[in-house]
């Protein structure tokens, strides 16, 4: 049964433009038990589709050579009227040309599929991609219904953004089978950390604030990290912990897909501690591998809050260890290499985080916008 499109009654739609038919064929197979198929054979035909069904279609898998129009002619017109940020759209090319590769990037693809291809690959990325698209079209979608709502009353926006920004962080822990509480406690770690210790000099108290509600999102790109890796009761293979580290680019496009989160003072943070908290001192983390100084205060702040707190609290992929061990475990470098002064700060503070992990414990301070 076709799926629905969260925005209107007719059903999502996966446009074909390929001239093959045999390619039409084995791609309908994979995509027409949840989707509506809709097919052209050339790149003109394509064109006319997408303008007749643009607001129903949730992806477009793209040949490159074709009659009439090239793949990557029509890349050029859908691209000058922003179509990829809207569809994800999937180049599919016998080609082993680079430059081929790096204008259909350029040009906004999602994804390039090389043929000949594996088909539940090419299904599982698909899926996942037209997953997150949705995804963000919600999160768009209610944001801005609730600041259109509310935007004569400030405070009101403020409190209403905090609540929705803290409950998609909260949602997504708990998607993993974590507690809730984990954003709380790297809230509240990071507040401590720049507010009482020298890591916070030449901070201001409004930017603490800013940062530290930044912190609750170091994590919301997991929304795009399937269930099945997400919550894995083992090790990850190494192809596994590859996808998982895509987390953190996905949690960066996310913020950034969403206008409204531009105005928040937290934003700039959201979007260097949403892609650099697994950043590490001598330049062995990820993403971007930046090393040192590189890496924002805020971003290694939250990034050590993130260690400390997975060690002593209990995962579905492993047991809780104490206080005690989890503070060998850093300085020992099993879980990265982190900045000294980072450290000292980090252990001078210890006492007053473990309080945390009491019972019934208070907040440090009310996040704010």
């Amino acid at each position: 049964m076709p799926a629905s499109n969260p925005f209107n009654t007719a059903p999502a739609t996966v446009l074909i433009i390929d001239d093959s038919p045999v390619i039409h064929t084995i791609l309908k197979s994979l995509f027409e038990d949840t989707y509506k198929i809709e097919h052209a054979f050339d790149g003109v035909e394509g064109l006319l589709k997408i303008t007749e069904l643009s607001s129903n279609i949730c992806a477009i898998l793209l040949d490159v050579m074709m009659p009439r129009m090239s793949g990557l002619d029509v890349l050029r017109k859908l691209h000058a009227l922003g179509i990829p940020h809207q569809i994800p759209i999937f180049l599919i090319t016998s080609e082993s040309s680079s430059d081929t590769t790096q204008s259909a990037y350029d040009l906004g693809v999602m994804d390039v599929i090389n043929k000949p291809f594996v088909p539940y690959v090419v299904k599982r990325r698909v899926n996942s991609v037209i997953e997150l698209f949705q995804t963000k079209k919600q999160l768009r979608h209610v944001i801005s219904l609730q600041t259109d709502k509310l935007e004569s009353q400030s405070r009101t926006i403020i409190d209403l953004n905090y609540g929705i920004v803290e409950c998609l962080a909260t949602a997504i822990e708990f998607r993993s089978i974590m507690s809730g509480e984990h954003v709380r406690r790297i809230h509240d770690i990071t507040y401590y950390l720049l507010r009482h210790t020298a890591l916070g000099e030449g901070v201001s108290q409004s930017e603490i604030d800013a940062i530290s509600m930044a912190a609750i999102m170091h994590d919301v790109g997991k929304i795009s990290i399937p269930d099945s890796i997400l919550n894995k009761p083992a090790k990850l293979t190494k192809e596994e912990f590859e996808i998982m580290k895509t987390h953190t680019i996905k949690g960066y496009e996310l913020l950034e897909s969403i206008p409204q989160m531009h105005r928040l003072k937290a934003y700039p943070y959201a979007l260097d501690i949403t892609r650099h908290h697994h950043e590490r001192w001598d330049g062995n983390g990820y993403p971007d591998g930046l090393k040192g100084n590189e890496i924002s205060i805020w971003s290694q702040v939250v990034s050590i809050a993130d260690v400390y707190d997975a060690l002593v609290s209990k995962r579905v992929y492993k047991g809780a260890v104490d206080s005690r061990t989890a503070i060998e475990m850093i300085l020992d470098g099993q879980c990265g290499v982190f900045n000294p002064d980072l450290l000292k700060c980090f252990l001078e503070a210890v006492p007053e985080i473990n309080k945390l992990y009491l019972p019934h414990h208070q907040p440090m301070a009310k996040p704010k916008m």
